[in-house]
């Protein structure tokens, strides 16, 4: 699946095998997401993460948003 673009929200949802294993990818997002100082909304699910990202003081899209939703796809391979 790929980020899906709407309403200056980049957004995607990824699948596990188990519930730990999609908490195990929030812990390394949110240690990325601290690294480059740009925050997801994120929401957990039974074997689903919901990854949602806008830079909120711009009001929209931008080379953060897109820079650190690479980053997020480079950790599930």
């Amino acid at each position: 699946m790929e980020w899906i673009e709407k309403n200056n929200i980049l957004s995607k949802e990824f699948e596990f095998n188990s519930y730990l294993a999609g908490i195990d990818f929030v812990n390394e997002v949110a240690n990325v997401a601290e690294q480059e100082n740009h925050h997801p909304d994120i929401t957990i699910g039974y074997c689903k993460v919901s990854i949602s990202l806008t830079t909120h003081d711009a009001g929209h899209l931008t080379e953060k948003d897109y820079r650190l939703a690479k980053i997020i796809d480079d950790l599930v391979g």
